[in-house]
């Protein structure tokens, strides 16, 4: 007999997930779910305040004996990344996401699940419908466009906010405690396309097959980004041959690893560049045969071209854009083993009109080596006749020596389960970040349940675990007098 969401314990968790699965709510498409939250408030007569970037705030008094408590901010996003598999219909903004229980893991159907950072949202409506629950006054944030720049946070203002402990629930793994999270900017390098009457023979170059996944979270594990293999094989083929670019494309979003790029190209020997290319595949595969073994490249003759192809000037700037600029791990934590201290993703690449653009993350703990890639993205830019542009940045959120949140949390997670749990930073940018810039005083500490492959269309969530981290939660704020 298979399980259903309504019957996934703690159901009380559940139920609101599935609430809010069934309102399409990926970022920049938040209204819905903004709306939702709101009018969740209003029903049950709570304070309840939705600011212009949709950000929602929703108040709830301390219970008995908690009225004079300090108050607690439970903090997530509402936004999910929409990622589907290619044999997938579902219509991310308007179809529900189709939620299946197999054992003890939830998923979706050929789509990302949006556990991050749904289960935040989650647990901070099962607390405020609760009226059995002990807790401090609480101040429930839940913010938009996290996953695509932390646009909400950004936006914040203290206006509505007292509360100066946050308990940040975006982690993803239990019993891991984040203290410390990279700052990061999201740059763009645009080339302008001159075209001339095409000629040669017409290409199809694509690559696919790979694992992707969150440019923070799995930079570490370094699998290959589809956008920079495209560039790789192209240059290939131009060491030996005059290559002009006819169209491009790759990537999804800024902050995912790209796992599928495209080109069509115009050569003279079609045979040998079809040779070259099988060439430079087999080293690629080589190359990544433990960390991204699916790793796919195939040429064949394209179909439909259009007319013209792009300039050989320009079709050499991209090509050798493409080829120099890096990409990945680019530094190592001297302080804490394991841990990326910078890297970059190159995220997205697209046409729009007469314009060829590179949207490229960088993320770093250390301001200094931030600056120092993103300074390399530019000078690779100006160097092969692109024009660049820092479209934003955000902070990192640095250690906290004393912190009262973060004792809490280690206090409580040792008495539910006899272990120490592990303190420890990301290598991704949190709303924390932000929301310290915003209100300087700000204690936080980040939590969360299990979540595998995030931001993939296997992304899956432990149930158990999830209900561990209720189970830690509720006494967390209980222990919050």
């Amino acid at each position: 007999m298979s399980t259903t969401i309504e019957q996934v314990q703690p159901k009380e968790v559940f139920r609101w997930f599935a609430a809010i699965s069934a309102v399409p709510r990926g970022s920049k498409n938040e209204k819905a779910i903004s709306d939702f939250l709101v009018q969740f408030a209003k029903e049950r007569s709570l304070e309840v305040y939705q600011d212009a970037a949709l950000n929602v705030i929703i108040k709830k008094p301390g219970t008995a004996g908690y009225e004079k408590s300090p108050t607690v901010i439970l903090q997530g996003h509402m936004d999910m990344v929409c990622e589907k598999t290619a044999d997938s219909p579902h219509d991310f903004l308007k179809d529900p996401i189709k939620l299946i229980v197999e054992g003890d893991m939830l998923h979706a159907d050929r789509t990302t699940l949006g556990g991050d950072d749904g289960i935040a949202v989650a647990y901070s409506l099962a607390v405020l419908d609760s009226h059995s629950l002990a807790h401090p006054p609480l101040e429930v944030l839940i913010t938009t466009n996290e996953e695509v720049g932390m646009d909400g946070a950004r936006e914040l203002k203290a206006d509505h906010l007292q509360g100066r402990i946050l308990f940040n629930i975006d982690s993803e793994e239990e019993g891991i405690f984040l203290v410390s999270c990279a700052g990061g900017a999201n740059t763009r390098t645009d080339f302008k396309i001159e075209t001339e009457p095409l000629k040669g023979t017409a290409l199809a170059i694509k690559v696919d097959g790979l694992l992707g996944g969150h440019s923070g979270i799995e930079i570490i594990k370094q699998r290959a980004n589809a956008i920079k293999m495209l560039g790789r094989v192209l240059a290939a083929v131009k060491a030996e041959q005059p290559v002009h670019l006819v169209s491009l494309c790759g990537g999804a979003k800024h902050n995912a690893i790209a796992k599928d790029a495209e080109a069509v190209i115009t050569v003279e020997d079609s045979a040998r560049a079809v040779k070259t290319i099988e060439t430079i595949t087999a080293a690629l595969q080589a190359e990544y045969r433990v960390a991204d073994k699916g790793l796919r490249i195939t040429a064949k003759a394209a179909s439909a071209v259009p007319q013209v192809m792009f300039t050989g000037a320009v079709s050499k700037g991209i090509i050798d854009f493409m080829m120099i600029v890096p990409d990945g791990v680019q530094y190592m934590s001297m302080d804490i083993p394991n841990l990326v201290q910078t890297s970059l993703n190159d995220g997205i690449l697209a046409v729009d009109g007469d314009t060829v653009s590179f949207t490229i993350s960088v993320r770093s703990s250390v301001k200094s080596a931030l600056d120092e890639i993103v300074q390399v993205l530019q000078l690779c830019a100006e160097r092969t006749g692109g024009s660049f542009t820092k479209l934003s940045e955000y902070p990192a959120w640095e250690y906290a020596p004393q912190s009262r949140a973060r004792d809490a949390a280690v206090q409580t997670y040792k008495e539910i389960t006899g272990k120490e749990p592990v303190i420890s930073a990301i290598h991704a940018g949190l709303e924390c970040g932000l929301i310290k810039k915003t209100i300087p005083d700000i204690d936080a500490v980040s939590f969360g349940p299990n979540l595998y492959d995030v931001h993939t269309p296997n992304e899956h969530l432990s149930i158990s675990s999830a209900e561990r981290v209720w189970k830690f939660l509720v006494k967390l704020l209980e222990n919050m007098r």
